[in-house]
């Protein structure tokens, strides 16, 4: 059985504990830790948590568990990542995993030779339809894929932001292209490969922040493909939407914050319905994306002594694409792949030397 703790236990940990309570006895939650007392009294009852602790570091100190689970603020993440790692025990971090990519390096650097592994909470990849569609990227059915829309048009009030870590650059490392479209353009790379090169604006238009509260890019990949990325938290009709356009088919997930195959929506160019049907219809069996199907993946990887899915190799091209965003929207340039390295504001810090309207 995989013995897992849990570090933060607001809303977010809730999610994680109902996954692991759901994985038929493969998992169990051997300790917790909050600086909330009250909170983590409140889990831990709930969750008949058998150890609680003040801190990470006492918790550290009395328990190797096989997993830690990082529910955290962001700015939160990295250090108590290294902590993990530099004692051996892999971590599964909730988005977003890292303010920025030198974080990223850091907590690579921290695994490295460890023995542990650091991945990061990315469920939309697990449903089946996206792994059905990554499946078909490249088969003669499909086509060459060609256009893609990638837009998180979601809506938060005022008192959303009350929350003192809440739309600042320094704790939650941006607005909603960091902190909420990262899932549906995390999906969209998954899918499309290798990003290439991005152009972007970015906005406050209206919400009480430091970040953005919309930005809009446009990503072209290696494969050729172009995409539309829109990341708003200041749609009333909420909807994320995705879409695909292949060669000789369009693919579509139409959701909010969750889906299942009944999400996903497949029309054939004329002449080719046959062909995309049968393509689309074989392998899918209506598993949902969420907590529950990517923590049913982590725990297979840990009883095979394999790296758990998303791995930081996996996390690096969508966090790279975040300062890319950042980086063209506040510089007004385009931004390939590679360009943000040490010697880049944007590589130490999402806002680079400051956002526009600061």
């Amino acid at each position: 059985m995989v013995e897992v703790a849990i570090v933060g236990t607001g809303g977010i940990a809730g999610f994680h504990a109902e996954a692991l309570a759901a994985q038929d006895g493969r998992a169990r939650i051997v300790a917790a830790t909050d600086v909330d007392a009250d909170a983590l009294a409140a889990f831990g009852s709930k969750w008949s948590v058998p150890a609680v602790y003040p801190t990470l570091a006492e918790l550290l100190a009395h328990e190797k568990p096989d997993l830690v689970a990082l529910c955290t603020p962001p700015g939160l993440h990295a250090p108590q990542a290294v902590a993990c790692l530099s004692r051996g025990i892999s971590v599964l971090c909730e988005k977003p995993p890292v303010l920025s990519l030198a974080e990223l390096d850091t907590i690579s650097a921290a695994a490295a030779g460890s023995g542990a592994c650091f991945a990061t909470v990315f469920q939309h990849r697990f449903g089946s339809g996206a792994v059905r569609l990554r499946g078909l990227v490249g088969d003669d059915r499909l086509g060459r894929p060609l256009a893609a829309v990638c837009h998180t048009l979601w809506y938060r009030a005022d008192e959303y932001f009350a929350v003192p870590w809440r739309g600042s650059w320094d704790v939650e490392g941006g607005g909603p292209t960091m902190g909420h479209g990262i899932h549906q353009f995390d999906l969209l790379l998954s899918i499309l490969g290798e990003w290439r090169e991005v152009v972007a604006v970015a906005a406050r238009q209206a919400k009480p922040t430091a970040t953005e509260d919309l930005s809009t890019a446009i990503v072209t990949f290696a494969n050729g493909a172009v995409a539309t990325v829109v990341n708003s938290v200041l749609s009333a009709r909420e909807q994320s939407y995705l879409r695909f356009d292949f060669e000789h088919a369009s693919v579509e997930l139409d959701h909010v914050y969750s889906y299942s195959d009944k999400n996903w929506h497949v029309t054939a160019a004329p002449g080719q319905e046959s062909s995309v049907a049968s393509a689309w219809a074989d392998g899918l069996c209506d598993r949902p994306s969420g907590h529950k199907t990517q923590y049913a993946a982590v725990l297979s990887a840990i009883e095979s002594g394999v790296e758990p899915p998303v791995s930081l190799a996996d996390t690096r091209p969508t966090v790279e694409l975040v300062a890319a965003i950042y980086a063209s929207a506040f510089t007004g340039t385009r931004v390939r792949r590679g360009e943000l390295g040490p010697d880049s504001p944007f590589y130490h810090r999402m806002a680079g030397s400051g956002a526009p309207w600061s």
